[in-house]
């Protein structure tokens, strides 16, 4: 893969896409990788199917794929004692999973269909409910889709596979990634390519069907068995207790930002990206009227086997700014001269951090060797254990040619999210779509006295606007653009 066509990144994270599981451990976990996978596994209404990709040595047509499906729908039979909330086992603690796995699924059925699930290319929830933009309210709506994505009912997704793909009752789809093996843009990538293979190659036929026949012989969906012994069962019932008080603590909100996007931002001569990342400090200061510690996420795939580094986005100079924003007496010379220094440092600390000169991973390096060598650094320990009150991301698009925005703007994805890392802290992600949309997701918890997700929405919306006041695009005054420098 090429950045703007010039510049290699490293494509390692691509090859654990499929045939990819997490594996719990009582000292850690492992990433367990296939070259190959012949079948997927499908859940629906508590049951466990294997679905076969290949027949007679080529995979499956899409109408072929659809009455796999079909005849799982039209399966009525009820799950066995343990099956319908297995699943939970991988979405709570890690160590009550990894003695149950050794426990209890290391011989017999129970091993030989925990084997077809962790050996699967990837996993399928057909979920029975619905979702998307429904009902008088579409924001709470939209809401309730971004959080059914990220944790359903807890005991419908299996989370330890690289990805699942989740297909709801009316037609709307989304996916729940497991985060060790790849970073958020590969999975970014696989989606951009799903919605635009599915809208624009594949396609459906006047009935709703998938285009194609059907060749007579292939194998139905195999209905998997399991025998979960009740000391299982009180275990998987302990796990979903723990996951269900994570899951309704957490609160979400989704909102697309239409009063402007890239276009109005790249006249004001700023990078869009450096943009965002000041108005989110300037609307958690409005927020919480304190300032906080930073992570923005930066790939560093210029390098071999590359993950991300941090951009720690709160500066002196960012500080300064929002503190002039926030100032009545502070005019707008003052407050965009400090803007485009902010954003100039934030440019810098992005490109140190791409090209391998960011701090974080070294620090964590040397937190590693430490703790090899028993050597307890005060630093150290003070420096990592600082929480990240603001973690924040963007998710890129990167394959714009396959996507006419304009004339298909509803099958563009909404983007991707996460939870809070902190129980006081805020977990922003944002997708920057063609020159006018920008969409944002909003993550804290209900628990948390500090936090409240819409509220947070609402500042940020404001500091938008704020922002792009500073510039007076709509006035022929010499601040009319700036002069700042972008990349």
């Amino acid at each position: 893969m090429m950045i703007q066509g010039s510049l290699p990144m490293c494509s390692a994270q691509y090859e654990r896409m499929f045939n990819t599981t997490r594996v719990p451990g009582m000292e850690g976990d492992r990433i367990q990788h296939l070259r190959d996978s012949q079948h997927i596994a499908v859940y629906h209404a508590g049951r466990f199917f294997r679905v076969w990709l290949y027949h007679k040595g080529r995979l499956l047509q899409p109408r072929e794929l659809q009455a796999q499906f079909q005849s799982i729908l039209d399966n009525l039979t009820p799950p066995l004692p343990g099956e319908e909330k297995l699943p939970v086992l991988t979405a709570a603690e890690r160590d009550p999973w990894a003695r149950a796995r050794q426990a209890y699924f290391q011989s017999g059925t129970n091993q030989q269909s925990l084997n077809v699930v962790e050996k699967a290319a990837f996993f399928v929830t057909l979920d029975t409910s619905e979702q998307g933009l429904q009902g008088p309210n579409p924001g709470q709506a939209l809401d309730a889709y971004a959080k059914s994505l990220l944790h359903g009912r807890c005991c419908d997704r299996w989370y330890d596979k690289s990805f699942t793909l989740i297909v709801y009752r009316n037609g709307k789809s989304g996916m729940n990634a497991e985060h060790s093996w790849a970073d958020a843009p590969v999975v970014g990538h696989l989606w951009e390519y799903t919605l635009a293979t599915d809208s624009f190659q594949l396609g459906y036929d006047a009935d709703g069907n998938c285009k194609g026949d059907i060749e007579s012989g292939i194998p139905p969906p195999q209905r998997l068995q399991w025998e979960i012994p009740p000391e299982c069962q009180q275990v998987i019932l302990h796990s979903f207790s723990v996951a269900q008080r994570l899951a309704k603590d957490i609160d979400f909100y989704i909102f697309p930002f239409k009063e402007f996007g890239k276009g109005q931002i790249k006249k004001c001569r700023c990078s869009p990206d450096s943009f965002i990342q000041l108005a989110l400090q300037l609307a958690h200061f409005q927020d919480k009227k304190k300032f906080c510690l930073t992570y923005e996420a930066s790939m560093t795939r210029l390098f071999r086997e590359g993950r991300t580094e941090t951009v720690r986005s709160c500066t002196i100079e960012s500080c300064n700014f929002v503190r002039a924003m926030v100032d009545p007496t502070q005019n707008i010379g003052t407050r965009l001269r400090l803007f485009r220094v902010a954003a100039e440092k934030h440019q810098n600390l992005y490109r140190q951090a791409m090209t391998g000169d960011g701090i974080d991973r070294h620090l964590f390096c040397l937190y590693v060797v430490s703790r090899y060598l028993c050597l307890d650094s005060p630093f150290l320990r003070e420096v990592l254990s600082e929480p990240w009150r603001l973690s924040t991301s963007q998710t890129p698009i990167q394959q714009l040619e396959l996507f006419d925005l304009k004339n298909h703007p509803d099958y563009i994805s909404c983007g991707g999210g996460f939870g809070p890392v902190d129980d006081n802290g805020y977990g922003v992600s944002y997708i920057i779509l063609g020159e006018d949309l920008i969409n944002f997701h909003v993550s804290c918890k209900f628990s948390s006295p500090e936090t409240d997700a819409h509220r947070f929405g609402s500042h940020i919306q404001q500091a938008m606007r704020d922002l792009l006041a500073l510039f007076q695009l709509d006035k022929s005054s010499p601040g009319g653009g700036g002069s700042g420098s972008s990349k």
